[in-house]
C-alpha cells in the first residue's frame, strides 16, 4: 500500500496553477494558438533529460498536454498488444482469489479491437483459476475487426515477411498480416516472450492461432459502448474492461459513455478503465461513488509504456504518477469497485469481495 500523500507548499503549486489557467484560456488558444504550441513542443523535445522529471518541467508538460488535448482531433485506433499492461492482469487475478471454487465469472471487454486484450484476460484467468466457469463477452462497434478478433489468428510478420511462403497460402497470410499490423508501429506480440507465444498459440502455416483453451467461453458481439440498452444485451458483469478507447472520444462523449458503462457492473463488481482523460475518469468515479482500488495503483499506471511515452505531446499520453497530489488515489487508480449502479429490471447479485479500505473522494 502506498503511504499517505505529502503536502505541497503554495509556492510549489503556484506555477502549476497559473499554467493550468493559461492552458484553458480561450484568448491564448484563439490569438496565440498554433505558433505558441509549436514553440512549446520544440522546447519540450529539447529539454535535457535530467530536467524532464523536475516539478517545474512536469507543470509545463501538463500545460502543454492540456493545450494539445483541447486542439486535437481525436480518432479511434485499433493498435494494441498482447499482455499490454501486466500489472493490470496481476490485479485481476488477485481480485479473483476469493471467488468460490467452480463459480461463474462474468467479464465484459468493450472496444475489444483485434482481440489481444480479450485473449490476454482469458489466459490470465484460466491459468490462475481453471476451476471458474468464465463467461466472457467481447464487444466492438467495428464488424470487420470483431470478425478478425474472433478468428484468433495473427501474423508474426508484416506482408514483406510472407514472400517466401507457398503461393497457395500467400493471399491468406498477407490478409492476416495486414489486419494484424493495422495501426501498429510495432508488433502486437512485442510484450510477449517466445515461451509465452509458444504456450498461447499454435503455429499454422506462417500464422499463429490462439489455443482452444483460451478461446473457450468467449462470446463475440457487435456492440456500442454508448448504447444505453447495452446492459440488456450482455447482462450484468462481475468485471468490465473499458480500456484505451475513451481517450479517443471528446470529453463530454467519453464522460457520458463511462457513466453508461457503469450500469453493466454488478454491485461490488469492478471496472478497469485506463486510456481515458484523468479528469473525466475522476469526475465520474466521484459522482458515482466508485471506490479506487489502490493495490498496484502505481504499477498499473506505469504498466503501459506506450501511454507513458506519449505524454505530454500526444492527446492520449498519460501524465507521470504524482503522489504529492491530495487526490492521487482517485486520479491515478485505473480500477474501481462499483456500488449499486447496475441496470434496472435485471436480477443483481454482488459476487466479488472488496479489497480496498479506501472511501470515495480520498
Amino acid at each position: 500500500m502506498i503511504s499517505s500523500p505529502v503536502s505541497i507548499s503554495p509556492t510549489i503549486c503556484a506555477p502549476q496553477t497559473v499554467l493550468v489557467r493559461a492552458s484553458r484560456s480561450s484568448f491564448l488558444r484563439k490569438y496565440v494558438g498554433r505558433p505558441y504550441l509549436a514553440a512549446g513542443m520544440w522546447i519540450w523535445r529539447h529539454l535535457p533529460a535530467f530536467l524532464v522529471s523536475s516539478r517545474p518541467a512536469r507543470a509545463y508538460g501538463a500545460h502543454l498536454h492540456t493545450l494539445i488535448q483541447l486542439r486535437a482531433t481525436r480518432t479511434q485506433s485499433v493498435g494494441t498488444f498482447f499482455f499490454r499492461n501486466r500489472p493490470e492482469l496481476d490485479l485481476l487475478v488477485r481480485l479473483l482469489d476469493q471467488k468460490a471454487k467452480g463459480s461463474i465469472l462474468d467479464v465484459a471487454v468493450l472496444a475489444c479491437s483485434k482481440g489481444s486484450e480479450v485473449y490476454s484476460i482469458s489466459c490470465a484467468i484460466r491459468r490462475s483459476r481453471p476451476d471458474l466457469n468464465v463467461r466472457l463477452h467481447a464487444l466492438d462497434i467495428d464488424r470487420d475487426i470483431l470478425e478478425f478478433a474472433k478468428e484468433g489468428v495473427y501474423s508474426l510478420k508484416t506482408t514483406n515477411g510472407s514472400r517466401a511462403l507457398d503461393p497457395s497460402s500467400l493471399a491468406q497470410v498477407a490478409d492476416v498480416a495486414v489486419k494484424t499490423f493495422r495501426d501498429q508501429n510495432t508488433s502486437i506480440f512485442e510484450r510477449m516472450s517466445s515461451e509465452e507465444i509458444e504456450a498461447m498459440f499454435h503455429p499454422e502455416g506462417g500464422l499463429l492461432k490462439v489455443k482452444p483453451q483460451f478461446r473457450e467461453g468467449i462470446v463475440w458481439q457487435i456492440g456500442d459502448a454508448r448504447d444505453p440498452n447495452l446492459v440488456r444485451v450482455v447482462g450484468l458483469q462481475d468485471v468490465v474492461f473499458a480500456n484505451r478507447f475513451l481517450c479517443h472520444m471528446p470529453r463530454e462523449e467519453a464522460e457520458a459513455c463511462l457513466r453508461n458503462l457503469a450500469r453493466l457492473v454488478k454491485p461490488g463488481g469492478y471496472v478497469f478503465v485506463s486510456g481515458v482523460d484523468l479528469d473525466v475518469r475522476s469526475k465520474v468515479a466521484r459522482d458515482l461513488g466508485w471506490r479506487p482500488v489502490t493495490e498496484l495503483i502505481r504499477e498499473i499506471h506505469e504498466g503501459d509504456s506506450s501511454l507513458r511515452r506519449g505524454w505530454p505531446l500526444e492527446y492520449w499520453g498519460l501524465e507521470p504518477f504524482d503522489q504529492c497530489r491530495g487526490d492521487w488515489k482517485m486520479r491515478y487508480a485505473a480500477v474501481f469497485q462499483c456500488g449499486g449502479t447496475g441496470g434496472e429490471g435485471i436480477q443483481r447479485e454482488s459476487v466479488l469481495p472488496c479489497v480496498t479500505g479506501e472511501t470515495p473522494g480520498e
